[in-house]
């Protein structure tokens, strides 16, 4: 065990690289895209249920913390979407560390515009 590490053997200074929060941001998307999904099956079961059922569930998605949430979830979505892209980019292609924060920075651009263009509709 060196200074730089822990008990468990990390080495923190890999927390720093842009490569690392791109596959955290990869796997946060992920499991919060998973937790998504049954609440928009259910959602979209409200509609099945009947007209009252749907109405009360679409009221309630006017509160200002549902649609941050929203908003949080279309960027989500867009960067798990585009990071995927790039992974893929980077097993077809093969890793060269120059372009790697280009295509990270890219990815984070591209959600950032989706998830932008997404808040503006909803204004």
């Amino acid at each position: 065990m060196t200074a730089r590490t822990n008990v468990l053997g990390v080495d923190w200074r890999t927390r720093g690289h842009a490569g690392w929060w791109a596959f955290a941001l990869h796997r946060v998307s992920g499991v919060a895209l998973t937790l998504f999904l049954p609440a928009h099956f259910w959602a979209l079961g409200q509609a099945l249920t009947g007209e009252a059922a749907l109405s009360g569930f679409l009221a309630w998605t006017d509160q200002p913390l549902v649609r941050a949430s929203e908003i949080a979830l279309v960027f989500l979505l867009a960067a798990h979407l585009a990071g995927g892209v790039r992974l893929l980019f980077v097993e077809f292609r093969g890793w060269r560390a120059g372009w790697q924060p280009s295509l990270i920075a890219a990815v984070v651009g591209i959600a950032t515009v989706c998830a932008l263009s997404f808040a503006l509709n909803l204004a």
